[in-house]
Order: C-alpha cells, then structure tokens, then sequence
C-alpha cells in the first residue's frame, strides 16, 4: 500500500480588508461574520478539513482578536491524532518587523513547516465564499509534477482587472501571470473569459521553502505569494493550473456548483449573502455532504411574536437565525444573525444584521448592513434615503448600501 502524502494547510488571514471598513474597523477580514452564523474564514477551513487536511496553520496579523478567539473555541480538532487549526500570530523570528506580505509571512513561519516535514502545503486564502475539495486539486498537482499549482476560474473578460489573471500554456502550464491588468487575452476555448487566480494554491515542500527564501532576499519585492513568489515560478515554467470547474464536491446542486465569490468589496460581500436567500439559492448552506463547519451561541429558537393588523411578527424570503424575536415586525429578502431583535412595526429588508442588532419600533432599515450591537433608534430611516445617511456620516457603497459600523451612533 503506498504511503498517503502528508499535507499541511497554511491559510493566510492577516489581511486589513480596507475596502470591508466599516466592518473591519475592529476586527480581521477573515473574522468578518457571514451568513448569520459564519466567519469568512470557516469556509476555507472547513474546505481543507472536509477534504482530509487535518493539520492547518491559520496565519494572523491585524487587529486579531476577534479570529484569534473565534479559532480557540470553535476550531478544536482531535490533538490525540496530531490533528489541528492553531492560530500563528506574527512571531518576530526573522527580525523585529510584521509580517510585510503572504510571503514574508509564511517565510517567518518556515519552523512550521520544518516541525511538520509535509509532503506538499495547500496556502489557501481566508476571505472567499465557496466549496473545493483541496484533495482533488492536490492530486491534480502530483500529476503535473510542478512546483506550484495554482486553482483558476473562468471570469468574463471585462472583470479580468478585478482579479491576478492566469496565462495558461500548453497542457496546464502557466505561462503568464499578471496581477488586475487593465486588459487581458481571451481563453483559446472561450475569447470572452479570462482565468483567473482564486488565490488557492498546493505547494511541493521543497519548492514553497526555497521560493520563500529566495523571496526574502529580494529588495525589489512586495512579498506577496501571487505578485512576486507565483509570478517567479511561472517565469521559471515550474507552475501549473487547476481547474476549478473540475472540482465535483459530495451534495452540490447543478445551481451552486463551481460558486467561488470574493468578498472583498462591501458591494460584494452585500451580494454574496443575498445569493444565501433565494429559494433555491445560488451559494446552497444546506448541503449536510460537505458542511461549513462553526460553532453557534447557546441560544434559544427564534421566536415571531404578534399576529394583528398593523402588528404582525414574520420574516419571508430570509434566513433568520437562533436566538432572534421579531416582534410584531416585518422581515423581508435579509439575512438575520443571532440575538436580533425587531421591534413592533419595524420594517427590515434586503438587509443584512449582524449579531444582536436591535431594531427599534417604527424604524426602516432597506438595503443596509448592520454590524454587531448596532442599535436602530425608534422610527429612524436608515438606506431609505440614501444621501441623507451619508449626510449623516454613514458609509454608504458604490451600489448604494448603507452600512451602520459597529459603535456607530444612529440618530432617528
């Protein structure tokens, strides 16, 4: 019987996700709440882990608190059977300096990786929105016998600028990588799509140390693993794609299959959760074959109070989670978290909350995010007017959704 390879999983998530502020005012990107439940970070966990990679090194920088404490007490695997999520924060070991990059920081954390002598390393990134099976990749990787192979997804053309996009060669060979071009060449197969680089990659041991260290060297070098370590070895013809079209997960319906977002915009992270929503959603959560893993509050059921004219407790086209009561309230087309409250003849749609937002009686709240504690004052219009919450000092996006931060006094 030939010997499993042994696999160690790095996820990057020392990301700021300045173009998530507000919502990363206080805590990591990865730690942002997501789907009522989630955190951005558990849908990269949970992938690795439903797929066999039981050994992960999440590696934290910024105002990490909140995902620090959510990995500790979410995130226990079995230590009897070398199992584990530990969180890394930045440990100084090459100097007194943060981590400059994704690079850098997996080259101040190379004593991992010697402690564990894996075969291959899966880094994926912390912040997106979708299933893979990283075992499928890994052995799409051995076959190729290449340094690096890098996940790709077709994107239209006209959105390459948003993304690091792949120049596939022959084979799976990349030939070419170029961070957000401002124009990028058609696929042989399909003009009008580009490949893009999902920011997930599988690793040869030997080939992510010497890239690392080579890397660090470098004056010239921004340190980050797509721009500068990934980009070397494809001018080095050592880095190889994978199809993530290819990627078949246990329970996907035909509507979520192939489903990858990046939530890196508030825009973005807005249209995500309402892809949770429909009845037959776009980004399915109920697939029990490949779950996202979490931990929930120990909270009681959601409640929904009141049943008059003019006073009627209900939610529809929503995901309302435990602990919610919405009491004598209208709920529509939003996505409810945990110890929610909507108070009687408030009216809350296409809306995300976040945990224990309290909606007051009377008040509107159309097109917003709401952070953690937020508290909406009695009759307050907030995303009904939307220069005037801006007028207000409340952000508002490209889209024109309203997000109340956390702390953030709203005024009815």
């Amino acid at each position: 019987m030939s010997r499993r390879p042994q696999v160690l999983g790095v996820v990057l998530a020392g990301g700021i996700g300045q173009r998530l502020w507000p919502l990363t005012r206080e805590r990591a990107k990865p730690a942002v709440p997501f789907g009522a439940v989630y955190r951005l970070v558990d849908f990269a966990l949970s992938n690795l882990v439903n797929g066999g990679c039981l050994r992960i090194a999440v590696l934290t920088q910024y105002k990490s608190h909140s995902l620090d404490r959510h990995l500790a007490q979410n995130w226990r695997m079995a230590p009897l059977l070398g199992h584990y999520v530990m969180s890394v924060p930045a440990q100084m070991r090459s100097g007194k300096r943060w981590f400059e990059g994704s690079a850098d920081a997996i080259f101040q954390n190379l004593n991992l990786i010697r402690d564990e002598d894996p075969d291959y390393i899966c880094v994926f990134g912390a912040d997106h929105i979708y299933r893979m099976d990283p075992e499928q990749m890994l052995a799409a990787h051995i076959e190729s016998g290449a340094g690096v192979t890098v996940a790709g997804i077709r994107v239209p053309r006209a959105e390459a600028s948003r993304f690091g996009i792949l120049q596939p060669g022959e084979g799976r060979l990349i030939t070419g990588f170029h961070e957000k071009p401002a124009e990028a060449a058609g696929l042989p197969d399909a003009p009008d799509q580009a490949l893009a680089s999902m920011g997930n990659y599988v690793f040869t041991t030997r080939t992510l140390i010497d890239a690392v260290r080579a890397d660090a060297e470098r004056t010239d070098s921004q340190h980050d693993m797509g721009g500068d370590v990934v980009t070397r070895l494809v001018e080095k013809g050592d880095a190889a794609w994978y199809d993530f079209a290819e990627n078949r997960i246990p329970g996907a319906t035909e509507r979520d299959a192939g489903y990858w977002r990046d939530v890196g915009t508030l825009d973005a992270y807005y249209e995500a959760q309402m892809d949770l929503i429909s009845v037959h959603p776009i980004f399915n959560l109920y697939n029990r074959q490949w779950p996202i893993h979490t931990a929930t509050r120990d909270l009681p059921p959601a409640k929904f109070v009141f049943d008059e004219e003019g006073r009627r407790g209900y939610a529809v086209d929503s995901m309302v989670a435990a602990g919610v009561i919405v009491s004598g309230a209208t709920v529509r087309r939003s996505v409810v978290s945990p110890g929610v409250i909507v108070h009687a003849r408030a009216v809350v749609e296409d809306s995300v909350l976040l945990d224990d937002v309290d909606v007051g009686g009377g008040a509107v709240v159309r097109r917003a995010i709401l952070d953690k504690g937020v508290r909406i004052p009695p009759g307050a219009r907030i995303g009904v007017d939307v220069e005037q919450d801006r007028a207000r000092g409340l952000t508002v996006s490209e889209e024109g959704v309203v997000v109340v931060g956390k702390g953030d006094e709203v005024r009815a």
